[in-house]
């Protein structure tokens, strides 16, 4: 559907079309709002604020030690492996400035995932969390990681403030288990290094690589999409156009609980709410609802961006409704989709509405969003944003009418180039001018609403983060006890979706004990069945597929 029937819909203030070219690259974006805002606070974590001045300050020192120091050269691969914390932004804003390509890491990753990811992205320097070296240590060996940084959760705090917080982590919580890695370096140290340096930003361009985030795609292992300035860049002004007529300067705290290293945070939190100008809260771990609540009760947020099973938590608190809702304007969720029954908690205690929007990782990633301004949650995916188009395709590729089940294909200034060395792979998801096929299924209605009706695949969401049987599969099955295993999704309060495990045994003797430490063992959390069933036999096609189907059913 090209002619664009949701414009009409649009909020006042909100344009058809979007100007990247106003803008070299993301990092004259970023510099951009540096030189704006100044004293403005940037960003707050565990009560520590940096302003925008200072954030440039310690992100241009990190971009002099990458370029100067570390000696890496335009187009080289970071890897960043950590949570929330004040670190994230100057580390991934301090890549963008050395002309460099940030790779985002999960810091729960097992030592498998982390290998994989590192060894395919060709990663030379990792900046990690020294609560999760001990899993950089196992398998450094197998990657082409050359330089480790290494950071503690107290770092960018004041002297004894750090050194409380790290003696807490260390000797009380004993949350960081022993790792050696030999001439790793101490981040403080590489910032102090940085800074002796004089920087001269780049003169990158939208064709330089910003970004390989990794995601399953439509099917399989993780592999990286290919963002470049100009992808991310045109998200940006896409989202703050569409937030911009919402934002007030007088009270632009954003609450950010979903961590930067996913895609939708790194977006839409970081980068576009610096482009705002606006003041962004880290929260280290939303798991800890009760320090979550602490924070949103500190100061008066405009902002919050989150998940289904986030709010669904949050709603189950007796102490968030004590919370001061006042100054709440925008609630916006993605990653997975809010069940209305949250969406109408959240609008009776929060006086706020859900504004859900779509997108992926192959895109920047989002690609519609419901208009800031609604009255009432209306279970669509909203609008697709300035300058992108939607079409609704069948199996045929034939373009469906309004109101039609199909395909969803995304053309757009912010689609990723390809994916990172997997040619076959690309073609297989980007045509020759440019549409994106999505994998998922659903439909546009005459106003231009997108709504999504379920999975091309069997891919599963689990709190917003993917996991696609073929990988956990392929795990569980290297097993010597198991013979065969199949994976699918089911739904669940909490998370939306949880993983469940069948499995046809090879050991008699084997335990569903036996299976779930093997699959704590080697399956980040998100990833790892909640459910496990031995049967005698699984279903199959006649040419020995299994029908996960028929498991479902």
């Amino acid at each position: 559907m090209t002619d664009r029937p949701w414009i009409a819909q649009y909020a006042e203030g909100v344009p058809h079309e979007i100007r990247p070219e106003e803008y070299a690259s993301l990092v004259a974006l970023i510099c951009d709002s540096f030189e704006r805002n100044g004293t403005q606070p940037a960003f707050t974590n565990n009560g520590t604020t940096l302003t925008y001045s200072e954030v440039d300050r310690l992100s241009a020192a990190f971009a002099a030690y990458l370029h100067s120091i570390a000696h890496m050269s335009r187009g080289d691969r970071v890897a960043v492996m950590l949570p929330n914390l004040l670190q994230s932004p100057i580390a991934i804003l301090g890549v963008l400035r050395a002309g460099l390509t940030v790779v985002n890491v999960n810091p729960q990753y097992t030592p498998r995932e982390l290998q994989h990811q590192l060894h395919d992205s060709g990663a030379k320097l990792i900046l990690v969390l020294e609560n999760f070296a001990h899993t950089l240590a196992e398998i450094i060996d197998a990657t082409d990681v050359s330089t480790v940084l290494i950071t503690t959760i107290g770092d960018q705090h004041s002297t004894v403030k750090r050194w409380i917080i790290d003696f807490v982590v260390r000797r009380i919580k004993k949350l960081v288990p022993p790792w050696q890695i030999p001439a790793a370096i101490k981040y403080r140290n590489a910032i102090r290094q940085g800074m002796s340096r004089r920087w001269q930003d780049l003169e990158l361009n939208h064709d330089d690589v910003a970004c390989l985030q990794y995601t399953g795609g439509t099917t399989g292992v993780a592999k990286g999409a290919v963002l470049t300035h100009g992808n991310l860049l045109s998200n940006v002004l896409q989202i703050t156009a569409w937030a911009s007529p919402h934002f007030d300067p007088d009270n632009g705290v954003v609450i950010t609980p979903l961590p930067l290293y996913h895609i939708f945070a790194l977006t839409v939190n970081l980068l576009a709410f610096i482009q705002l100008g606006g003041h962004n809260v880290l929260i280290t771990d939303p798991r800890d609802l009760d320090a979550l609540i602490k924070e949103l009760k500190r100061r008066p947020f405009a902002f919050i961006t989150g998940v289904n099973t986030l709010f669904n938590a949050l709603l189950h608190r007796d102490e968030f409704q004590q919370v001061n809702f006042s100054s709440l304007g925008v609630t916006l969720a993605g990653g997975m989709a809010i069940q209305k029954s949250v969406a109408e908690r959240w609008q009776a205690v929060t006086g706020c509405v859900i504004a859900q929007g779509y997108g992926l990782t192959e895109a920047s990633p989002v690609v519609s969003a419901n208009p800031l301004n609604i009255e009432k949650f209306n279970g669509s995916i909203g609008l697709p944003l300035p300058s992108t188009d939607i079409q609704i395709i069948d199996d045929a590729g034939e373009i469906l009418g309004a109101g039609e089940i199909g395909e969803i294909c995304v053309r757009g200034p912010q689609v990723m180039r390809e994916y990172w060395q997997r040619p076959e792979e690309t073609k297989g998801v980007l045509s020759a001018d440019g549409w994106l096929s999505t994998g998922d299924i659903g439909r546009i209605d005459q106003q231009g609403f997108l709504f999504i009706e379920d999975r091309k695949k069997d891919m599963i969401v689990v709190s917003g983060f993917k996991v696609f049987p073929n990988e956990v599969e392929d795990v569980v099955s290297t097993h010597p006890g198991i013979l065969e295993a199949a994976v699918i999704g089911i739904d669940d309060e909490e998370s939306g979706e949880r993983v469940k495990l069948f499995v046809v045994k090879k050991d008699p003797a084997l335990t569903l004990a036996d299976v779930s430490a093997f699959c704590r063992e080697n399956l980040t959390g998100y990833k790892r069945p909640k459910i496990i069933e031995f049967r005698d036999e699984l279903p199959k096609s006649n040419v020995g597929k299994i029908l996960r189907r028929m498991l479902k059913d």
